[in-house]
């Protein structure tokens, strides 16, 4: 650490008095909520309000996470895209199982989602993946995501071969090992920071037969 730098034990920020969530606040559905608080999100001019870090493991349950882009949301889950070889994609397959926090810090807020991953069909993957921009496009065919490469020169070498590849194809196609991941929530917690640490932390949960129920969590 710099001398100028404070220890982060000394970091410290008390959270907004008036703020809570109580469960007359809560919506009916996990849905309705998550999309009033990204809409409030939204409207606060958070960078990127659809940022959120991505839990994986691997077979024998040892976690990695990241940070990535939500693509799409709805009572069914969210959805975000991948190299499939990547190591979230290949954890995802090995162990179909993930996390999901949206850390909205500004707002004194979080969300956090827990569930199955799914690939989403392959005609929703290519709808999204025909309206990103060339260049996005471009970097999906060449990048091996997530495997070793001897330096940034190769990674510029295999863009420039796709660049040369596709100069004559007006659509290009979405990459077969690349696609949408669906996280299918079976929890997803909303988190609002309080005085004193004492935040409020709501919870729906899917029940053993399938209906879902609201849980207040202890902070």
């Amino acid at each position: 650490m710099t001398g100028d730098t404070p220890p982060p034990a000394a970091m410290r920020n008390e959270y907004a008095a008036d703020l809570g969530l109580s469960e007359g606040e809560l919506a009916a559905d996990w849905y309705t909520q998550f999309d009033r608080w990204f809409a409030d999100a939204v409207a606060a001019g958070l960078p990127e309000p659809n940022a959120m870090v991505v839990g994986t493991a691997d077979a024998a349950g040892r976690p990695s996470g990241r940070t990535v882009l939500l693509k799409g949301y709805d009572p069914e889950g969210f959805v975000f895209y991948t190299n499939y070889t990547s190591r979230k994609g290949g954890e995802a397959t090995a162990n179909p199982h993930a996390s999901l926090v949206f850390p909205w810090f500004p707002m004194q807020r979080q969300v956090v989602v827990a569930g199955p991953v799914e690939r989403v069909d392959r005609a929703e993957t290519e709808a999204y993946f025909a309206s990103r921009p060339r260049g996005s496009q471009l970097g999906a065919w060449a990048s091996a995501q997530s495997r070793v490469i001897p330096d940034r020169a190769a990674l510029d070498e295999a863009y420039e071969a796709v660049v040369a590849r596709f100069a004559d194809v007006a659509q290009i196609p979405a990459p077969p090992h690349w696609g949408g991941l669906r996280v299918r929530p079976e929890s997803v917690e909303f988190w609002q920071g309080r005085v004193s640490r004492l935040h409020d932390r709501l919870r729906f949960r899917r029940a053993d037969g399938g209906d879902w129920v609201v849980e207040r969590l202890a902070p």
